[in-house]
């Protein structure tokens, strides 16, 4: 895995949420879309709350903070990572997780705020992820025992893929 060209699509999609946060209108960003599903405010507070979460495990595996296992990537584990991507059915997330991190309304400074929160966790990490054991490993509620540069690959896979679902958001309200 390339970490230099994981950063690059990372700031990427957190420069697509950012830049996306202005062209929502104030009053549509707390609003359901018809038909159902989250707000664009819901995604916005899972996504970013689920990237904060994520560095969690990859800041325990890259500092080698992690109880020690032979296990690693699960099937679905080893899929995502081989692929690069989710597979193209839609998953809820995991009881635990949903529990852990309610989905909830925030607001569009909220949004503004974890995104910085964000970058900075990305900021701090990066001198460390290069040399990380790849043998440190905590469990991800889906994917198995991920390694501190599959958690990196992680949060941009799944940055990557909620960025899908807000164009979904959008052509619910186009639809009207």
């Amino acid at each position: 895995m390339n970490i230099v060209k994981e950063r690059k699509a990372i700031d990427d999609a957190l420069d697509n949420y950012r830049a996306q946060l202005d062209t929502i209108p104030d009053e549509q960003f707390t609003e359901m879309p018809r038909g159902g599903g989250w707000s664009y405010a819901e995604v916005y507070s899972h996504i970013l709350q689920a990237t904060l979460g994520s560095f969690i495990g990859l800041e325990r595996s890259a500092n080698d903070n992690c109880p020690p296992t032979k296990k690693g990537l699960n099937f679905v584990g080893k899929l995502v990572m081989f692929t690069g991507s989710f597979p193209p059915v839609r998953m809820k997330v995991p009881q635990a997780v949903a529990a852990r991190m309610p989905a909830t309304k925030i607001n569009k400074e909220e949004a503004k705020n974890l995104l910085v929160k964000c970058r900075k966790r990305i900021d701090d990490i990066m001198p460390v992820l290069k040399d990380s054991p790849p043998n440190s490993r905590y469990k991800h509620p889906r994917l198995g025992m991920l390694n501190a540069k599959q958690w990196f690959k992680f949060i941009r896979i799944h940055l990557q893929h909620h960025i899908k679902q807000l164009g979904r958001i959008e052509k619910k309200f186009k639809k009207g």
